[in-house]
């Protein structure tokens, strides 16, 4: 790194050198100008860490914006707190951010480019939009207390919406402490604070009712997304995960003359292959979304790959949000998620008579279809006869159930009960 007396024209002038390059003060050591390959100018300071013995660096400013004079002083400044045992990065961080908002906060975390891969960065950025910053936007970071964060999160209980409240509750405590580590704040003041309200496990099994007002009523719930529409039907008809349906694959994973779907083991939850049989309205809901699709590989696709589940998910979240005028939300019927279908279409097939390791083996569940040496070792068959039947019985009950306002389901004839 050259090392040179630096001087007012030497900074507005110094070169690249075609790379990032420092330019070391020979009057104040440590300083330097640091240029990029691009010309932007800027103050750095280099020192050992008091607090672990590292090597570390600090920005102090911009170049022309803080002069050679300037960041000379501030060098001079850090130096004295490395002397008193401070680390200079932490008093300059506190002395930038002293006046910064919680609304700042946001804006910079959201932007930092390790949660550009976040998939849920969309739903965070709404959940802060929508409940943080209208209340505590302008807190000053340095203020923020419990007490504003019970605010939010009491204003979001009082509307009856206690899974949102705790997700809020985790998003602003991932702020928080993403704040601390990156040195906004020098202690987390959310440190002990429990959750508003634990997320607890659903065990919703949507009723015959619900099934038929879900079904018919898709197009107007979710009249511009036609894919989460068949995505909800084939979950409902199939007992498979959201995921495993939304990312289904047109011409490596469906057989529709053999009437089966062939997921690899690489996209289950266990890593095992798994076959799923296809009923007649599996395949009718399938046909129509592969002419939609047209020659893409994905059944579902978007952008550059399948529709998410966690793009599917939050559809579904905010059509179930109520409101006034629509107090059981756009669905018209208690609140629900993408699992709740699968553990609806598990629970009609026992009601129907089919037994639990059949269950096991449509949902993949090697807990119950390989439980113990023998079903592990000895036992091989995988029961896609049975399987088929099941799901064959049970497509033929939903149809009976959406199709029961224009005919009773006694009147339609199940394939379980054909002679």
């Amino acid at each position: 790194m050259p090392r040179v007396a630096l001087t007012d024209r030497f900074c507005s002038t110094a070169p690249a050198l075609g790379v990032r390059t420092d330019y070391f003060d020979e009057t104040v050591s440590g300083l330097a100008l640091r240029v990029t390959e691009r010309g932007h100018r800027s103050w750095c300071y280099l020192f050992t860490s008091p607090r672990d013995g590292k090597r570390a660096r600090a920005t102090l400013g911009t170049y022309p914006a803080t002069s050679l004079a300037a960041a000379r002083g501030k060098a001079l400044e850090a130096r004295g707190h490395i002397e008193a045992g401070r680390d200079p990065r932490i008093v300059l961080a506190g002395q930038a951010t002293a006046g910064m908002t919680v609304r700042a906060l946001v804006d910079t975390y959201l932007a930092d480019p390790g949660k550009a891969e976040l998939r849920s960065k969309s739903e965070i950025d709404r959940r802060l939009r929508k409940n943080v910053i209208p209340v505590i936007g302008d807190v000053k970071l340095s203020e923020l207390r419990r007490r504003d964060v019970r605010n939010v999160t009491d204003a979001i209980l009082r509307r009856g919406r206690k899974v949102e409240a705790t997700r809020v509750f985790e998003d602003v405590r991932a702020i928080v402490r993403w704040a601390v580590q990156n040195e906004y704040l020098d202690a987390n003041p959310l440190d002990g604070m429990g959750k508003p309200a634990e997320a607890t496990v659903s065990n919703r099994v949507l009723s015959d009712d619900e099934i038929r007002t879900l079904w018919t009523g898709l197009p107007k719930a979710l009249p511009r997304s036609v894919h989460c529409q068949r995505i909800i039907k084939l979950c409902l008809i199939t007992a498979q995960r959201v995921g495993e349906v939304a990312g289904m694959l047109q011409r490596a994973e469906l057989d529709l003359k053999a009437r089966e779907w062939r997921l690899p083991g690489a996209r289950t939850k266990n890593g095992h292959p798994h076959l799923i049989p296809l009923s007649d309205l599996a395949i009718e809901i399938i046909k129509e979304a592969a002419t939609d699709a047209d020659q893409a590989e994905e059944l579902f696709p978007c952008g550059d790959g399948s529709l998410s589940a966690v793009a599917v998910a939050r559809t579904i979240l905010r059509a179930n949000e109520t409101s006034e005028e629509r107090p059981l939300g756009r669905f018209g019927i208690a609140p629900w998620s993408a699992h709740d279908l699968r553990r609806t279409a598990l629970t009609g097939m026992a009601r129907l008579g089919v037994p639990p390791i059949v269950l096991g083996h449509i949902a993949n569940h090697r807990t119950t279809t390989r439980a113990g040496v023998t079903l592990a070792v000895y036992s091989q068959y995988t029961y896609d006869k049975e399987k088929r039947a099941a799901l064959d019985l049970w497509a033929d009950r939903i149809a009976a159930i959406f199709a029961s306002e224009q005919s009773p389901a006694g009147v339609l004839q199940l394939r379980g009960q054909r002679s």
